[in-house]
């Protein structure tokens, strides 16, 4: 079954009339019923017959006619996507980013993809690793902006970015804002605002239960920008992450007997191909100076 018989054949279904279609598909006429009859012998019976009155269409005919035009709109489909693929000025990069990541160290390097590369189009989307997971496996992301907590999962290609340390975020005014760094022992005495968003949550219960300690958590909350009102009105304070937009009447201090951080990658999944777009994004992250 050839795409220009199919073709053929939807022609005479729209015109009833055999030299209608054939001008319709640029063909001659005999071209065309040839067509025709290769495509009905392939199908086992006539799609159409021809007497003094026109063409009709048989109701063998009328059967077929559905899943005919689904297989042309099928192919249809099939050539724009791959058109898309190969157009690099056309093809959309899907990227996902985990909501805490902040914009501040991803917005240069957004801009100046696209000044070099201004015809592609990007969609950014936010959300939890498990979603971003999710769509990245399914193929409704090409890429996401992530962080593992835990060991890289073997469906996924990472590429890392930069290295971003955790701080402790305090409101104005808090004795902590006279010092400039506090261990980790003495701000988990502090009433905490958990982000529960946080991929790191379950490592800061941990590391304070190392300490034979539990986190007194105040209040807890998927919205970073919750988290860090209540921060800023003195309900507690938070570990965050150093590039975060903060709001005014925050204060940031580091640990003074650890260091925390996550690395932060570009991410994709291991078994499926990306396309021209998506490729060069890849590229031009791989060149870019995040430091």
């Amino acid at each position: 079954m050839e795409a220009h018989e199919i073709r053929y054949a939807l022609a005479v279904y729209r015109n009833l009339n055999f030299t209608r279609a054939a001008a319709h598909c640029f063909v001659t006429t005999p071209a065309l019923s040839r067509g025709l009859r290769k495509l009905e012998d392939e199908l086992g019976a006539p799609l159409f017959t021809r007497d003094t009155h026109g063409v009709q269409v048989t109701s063998f005919g009328m059967l077929m006619r559905p899943h005919l035009e689904q297989i042309a709109n099928g192919m249809a489909a099939a050539r724009a996507a791959g058109k898309q693929f190969l157009d690099t000025d056309e093809a959309p990069v899907r990227i996902g980013v985990m909501c805490t990541i902040g914009p501040a160290r991803f917005l240069g390097f957004l801009g100046e993809f696209r000044l070099a590369h201004p015809h592609c189009q990007i969609q950014l989307a936010d959300s939890g690793v498990d979603d971003l997971n999710e769509q990245l496996l399914s193929g409704a992301l090409d890429l996401a902006v992530m962080a593992f907590p835990d060991q890289v999962d073997a469906r996924f290609k990472t590429q890392p970015l930069y290295r971003e340390p955790f701080r402790i975020a305090v409101p104005a005014g808090h004795p902590f804002t006279e010092r400039e760094s506090i261990p980790l022992a003495e701000a988990a005495q502090e009433p905490h605002l958990l982000r529960e968003s946080c991929e790191y949550q379950g490592y800061w219960l941990n590391e304070v239960r190392q300490l034979g300690m539990e986190l007194p958590v105040a209040f807890r909350s998927e919205r970073e920008d919750w988290i860090q009102t209540m921060v800023a009105g003195g309900f507690g304070i938070s570990f965050v992450p150093e590039y975060s937009p903060l709001m005014p009447g925050i204060n940031l201090r580091p640990f003074s007997d650890r260091t925390i951080e996550r690395e932060v990658s570009l991410v994709q999944a291991a078994d499926r191909s990306l396309n021209p777009s998506a490729t060069e994004f890849v590229q031009f992250a791989s060149e870019w100076h995040w430091n």
